[in-house]
């Protein structure tokens, strides 16, 4: 998951106050490049989607654009603006770039704050209704698409056969030896719900968080923890490597170490779920087309044509009907895996995230 780790940070970046400069930008992918500073005219078969590029833009090309414009004869064209900044920049000028916005849903809360983004009119996404789609990804503003997952990994030849099955055992460095990984604030929301978790939290008691018991909680295992990881490979190199033994990972990033017979495993109990979404950018040249797509994409079979490609979960549970037992079971949004985490609350992050990451940061150091 590379791709979407690399947009994760691009984008606090952003809403971190850096300044919303307009660098040049590239289309790529479903079409040829135009100048990012052209002023671009109405036109009912080309469409532009802004997408974060890689192995993330290439399955999307291959599950969902190509699909779209052979059906629709609409030409679909990607441009890879990096993060959050430069995308409101270019809405607040009047003249973006883009029809379709596919970010994080914490990006959307953010842009509906800044009246960036068009509300968005169900009556005309056929396939997001009664379809079982989780009623929070169901906003005014945007509609979720697919599903990520923070996870626990660990090497299965550390701890004499004993497998670790919760945060608590992460925590219990006694009966599980070793040094840990954790993600820093750099790479995402700090995971104080895994400390809460490992505190004995409930999981559907965990928001509003508790900050103070979760620092707490997080200074039993801070000697422990050797690297707070700031890039989403460098968990998979250090278990791989043996340098922790336990480590915080945006899952799927382990698969391709498992499939050469590394000793890793995920623990999909108190999994931290994030979403992204479509939304339409306020000042949009084709927002038809952009319905369209959008509508085009939350069809059950092209969710798991999606998911077979790159281990993101459906939001549209009959998705699951198309897919193996095998692709299931790496995908955050199975039944099982469902119950057995939880759904970041993007209302309480946005809210806290600046004094938290602050406070993070100095725990940190100290």
């Amino acid at each position: 998951m590379t791709d979407v780790g690399v947009d994760r940070r691009a984008f606090l970046r952003g809403v971190g106050g850096i300044a919303a400069g307009v660098a040049a930008t590239s289309l790529t992918a479903c079409g040829t490049g135009t100048d990012r500073n052209a002023t671009r005219t109405q036109n009912p078969k080309l469409l532009v989607v802004r997408d974060i590029g890689g192995s993330y833009g290439e399955a999307n090309r291959k599950a969902v654009y190509d699909p779209f414009s052979k059906e629709t004869g609409i030409q679909v064209r990607v441009v890879n603006i990096p993060g959050y900044a430069q995308i409101l920049a270019q809405i607040k000028e009047g003249r973006p770039q883009f029809d379709v916005i596919d970010i994080e849903a914490i990006a959307f809360a953010r842009l509906e704050r800044e009246d960036a983004i068009e509300a968005l009119d169900y009556d005309r996404l056929k396939n997001a209704r009664n379809v079982g789609i989780a009623e929070f990804l169901l906003a005014s503003h945007y509609v979720g698409r697919n599903y990520w997952a923070s996870v626990m990994a660990y090497r299965t030849d550390a701890f004499d056969g004993k497998k670790p099955e919760s945060w608590a055992d992460f925590w219990d460095t006694g009966a599980f030896p070793g040094s840990r990984a954790l993600q820093s604030s750099d790479a995402g929301p700090p995971e104080l719900e895994f400390a809460l978790l490992a505190d004995g939290v409930p999981l559907d008691r965990l928001y509003p968080l508790d900050v103070d018991r979760a620092f707490k909680a997080l200074n039993e295992i801070k000697g422990s923890v050797r690297t707070f990881w700031d890039n989403g490979a460098v968990p998979g190199e250090m278990l791989d490597r043996k340098e922790v033994v336990a480590s915080s990972v945006w899952h799927g990033r382990l698969d391709d170490l498992i499939k050469r017979g590394a000793p890793l495993a995920y623990v999909w109990n108190g999994a931290r779920r994030q979403s992204s979404g479509y939304g339409i950018p306020k000042g949009a040249a084709n927002p038809d087309a952009a319905y369209r797509l959008i509508d085009f994409a939350l069809r059950p079979e092209v969710q798991a044509d999606f998911a077979r490609i790159y281990p993101l979960g459906p939001v549209v549970p009959t998705a699951y009907a198309h897919l193996s037992e095998a692709t299931a079971r790496n995908l955050p949004s199975t039944p099982g895996h469902l119950l057995s985490g939880f759904d970041l609350d993007v209302e309480w992050w946005i809210r806290n995230q600046d004094s938290v990451t602050k406070r993070w940061q100095e725990w940190v150091r100290a």
